[in-house]
This record gives structure tokens, sequence and C-alpha cells, in this order.
């Protein structure tokens, strides 16, 4: 007796049968296996079976084996690719040494391993690459990049021109949380704190939203120190020249991982730098006798608005793609991201470098972000106050 299988069930097991061959072929495993599932399951829309239970067990045989083997769409997609890391400063700075370590290891971790490059795109304080990773590069995975810790704020706090959403990046993490500071070059008269309320000096910048910018106006005008911001610097390796050269008497805003990376010879001795004040909530182990721009504010008002600007240091070194790629893809790149972080030839290489690795994960800064969107819109407009203001051009 014949029994015929209805349009819905035939269909269903074409598709299943199809998509095991395809798995199969992609893959290039158990050919021969998959050649005997060919043979033995032909079924047209119109066929019959005979003895349907030996049939099926064929198929689902065929379709579970444990020799044919399952795409993986992710690494079939980043195979033979290559995935650009775009950095917001000229080379030679903090955030361009963390991005080429991260890009000599990470693609060993992404399915696929694709190769990956690094590219610079300097301009406007790291404004141009966030600007252009939001609204520009591909939506597919194959752009990422990194840029000012305080890019995420500067639509909140900032004055800068910004077409992107904070919250809506693909956050992938960050390689460290890390300790800013105010320094001078010892060549400067101001060596304290309290010289810098009294005596008259220099630091570069960058470009509104850049650290460098945004904690001298919070030292500025906050706090009372008589700087002269000069702005306008492509990166942190042309700004840190700035100082060797006596063009300035030194930066805020200054990655203390950064100047043991860049300048040791700065952290000690005769070199070492006049540190003024730490840009944070308490003060690093490294730094006892530095005080904190909290421990400075003088009310609960300076308190709050300080607590907001320094929240960008939980995110030192922060990584993001466009917004809107594939969820397998985001979540791909944040797993190869944290893995990285983990490397231990990686960390050799930092440790080599001098580079702290205190990795804060892509959902941690959802929330970070999340919650610093969230701030009471007093404390907002108060820290955009102090903020605003005018610099003087760099030359």
């Amino acid at each position: 007796m014949e029994e015929v299988i209805g349009e819905p069930l035939t269909s269903r097991l074409v598709a299943s049968l199809m998509t095991t061959r395809m798995e199969a072929s992609e893959r290039g495993t158990n050919l021969e296996r998959a050649r005997m599932c060919k043979r033995s399951t032909m079924i047209t829309r119109s066929s019959t079976i005979r003895g349907l239970g030996l049939s099926l067990s064929v198929l689902i045989a065929c379709t579970v084996a444990p020799g044919v083997s399952r795409a993986d769409p992710v690494a079939d997609f980043y195979r033979g690719r290559t995935v650009t890391i775009i950095v917001g400063y000229s080379a030679g700075g903090g955030y361009d040494l963390y991005a080429r370590a991260i890009a000599r290891h990470m693609g060993e971790h992404i399915p696929g391993e694709p190769k990956i490059i690094v590219s610079n795109m300097p301009g406007a304080g790291s404004v141009a690459a966030a600007n252009y990773i939001y609204g520009v590069a591909p939506k597919d995975g194959t752009v990422f990049g990194t840029f000012s810790r305080g890019i995420p704020m500067e639509p909140l706090i900032g004055t800068a021109n910004t077409r992107y959403e904070a919250t809506k990046f693909t956050w992938i993490g960050s390689a460290s949380n890390e300790v800013s500071v105010c320094a001078l070059s010892p060549k400067s008269p101001v060596k304290t704190f309290d010289d810098a309320l009294k005596t008259p000096f220099t630091v570069a910048g960058e470009a509104s939203g850049s650290d460098p910018d945004t904690y001298a106006k919070l030292f500025q005008n906050l706090f009372g120190a008589k700087l002269k911001l000069v702005t306008g610097y492509p990166g942190g390796n042309d700004m840190t020249l700035a100082v060797e050269r006596g063009e300035v008497d030194g930066r805020c805003g200054w990655s203390w991982g950064s100047i043991k990376a860049t300048r040791p010879e700065w952290t000690t001795g005769s070199q070492r730098l006049s540190i003024l004040l730490q840009l944070g909530i308490e003060r690093s182990p490294e730094l006892p006798d530095v005080p904190s721009a909290l421990e400075k504010a003088a009310d609960q008002r300076q308190k709050d608005v300080v607590r907001l600007i320094v929240s960008r240091q939980i995110m030192a070194r922060p990584f993001a793609a466009p917004p809107g790629i594939p969820e397998d893809r985001k979540t791909a790149l944040r797993k190869a991201f944290d893995d990285t972080m983990k490397d231990p030839e990686f960390l050799k290489e930092a440790k080599t470098m001098a580079l702290e690795i205190n990795p804060v994960s892509g959902a941690d800064l959802d929330r970070l972000i999340a919650e610093l969107y969230a701030t009471p819109k007093e404390v907002v407009e108060q820290a955009r106050a102090v903020i605003a203001g005018e610099t003087a051009p760099a030359k």
C-alpha cells in the first residue's frame, strides 16, 4: 500500500535534505556520506515514498550525521576578508599603540580569522573618526574603531559638531580603565595644584570633546587654574612633542599609562613631570601624593559635575563599531575582543609596550553610557557651562 506525503511535509523534507547537502558541500566534509544521502532521499514535490518510516530514518541520519559539519555564517563571512580598525588620532600616541597591539592578535579570535589592519583618521579630537564610524563606515562588522574616551559624552555635555548617538554605537569593549593627569614639564615654574591657581601656564589640546580640552576646561573653569589652552594638535604624540619642544608647559587629560609607555624617563628622577591633579574619583596607588579632582571639589554641585565629566575614565580605551551590524557578528566581535584581552601572547606584548590592560566589556559600556545619559538635567547643564569657553589656536 502506498502512502502519499502531502505538500507541506514534502516541502519540509526537501528543505531539510537540501540544507544538509549544502552544508556538507560548503564545509567540504564527509562527501561520500553526502552522496549517499543524495542517492537515498531524492524527493520532488509530486513524489511519493514507499516505506515512509525507513525513508524518514535515512533523512534524519543524513541530517544529523556526525560527519556532516554545520555551516558557521560568521566564519564564512569573515574568512578571507580584511577588518579595519579606525584610530581617531595620528600614529604614535596611546590610542594608536593600543589599536595596533590589538590588531596583531584579535584576528585569531574572530571566526574565519580575518586580517586586521589599522587606519589613522585624525581630526577634531577624534570626533571626525567617530562621525565616520557611526554614519559612513560599512555596517557589516568589517570596520570598528577607537577614539577619545570623551566621545560618548560629547553630545551630552560638549560643543563639537557630532553626528552620532552614543547609545547607538555597537560597543565592542575598552582595553583599560585608567588614570589621567594634568602634568607639566619640570621646566615650568608651576609644580603643584596650588601653584596652578596663582601662576599662568599653557597646556596642549586637540579639539572639543577630547580629553585634553575637556579636562583643561574643568581645571580652569571649575577650580580656577590660570591656564591657557592651545588647541588643534592632531594627536597625543604631537602634543607630547610640543611639550618636549617647549611650545607648551604640559597637558591635562594625559594618560599616566601613555606617559609610562611613550616617555618612561618622564616618570622618575630629574626629568619627572610635575603632576598637578589626577582626573578621577580617587587617588591612584601609583600617585598617592597627587590629589584627585573629586577631592578638590568645593561643594556638592562641583562634585556632581566632576563625577559626570571624569566618569569617562572607566572607558579609557574604547572600541566601537557602527550601529546596526548583524547581531551574530556583534557577538563574535565582542567575544573576540574579550578573548584577546586574556590572550597570553597579547598580554606579553602589552607588558613589553607598557600598555595597561584592565578591560571593560561591551555590555558594561552599554550600561555605563545609558547611566550617564540618565544624569539629571541640571547637572548636565552645569557640566556644559564648565566645559564651554574660548581657547587659543595651536600654531
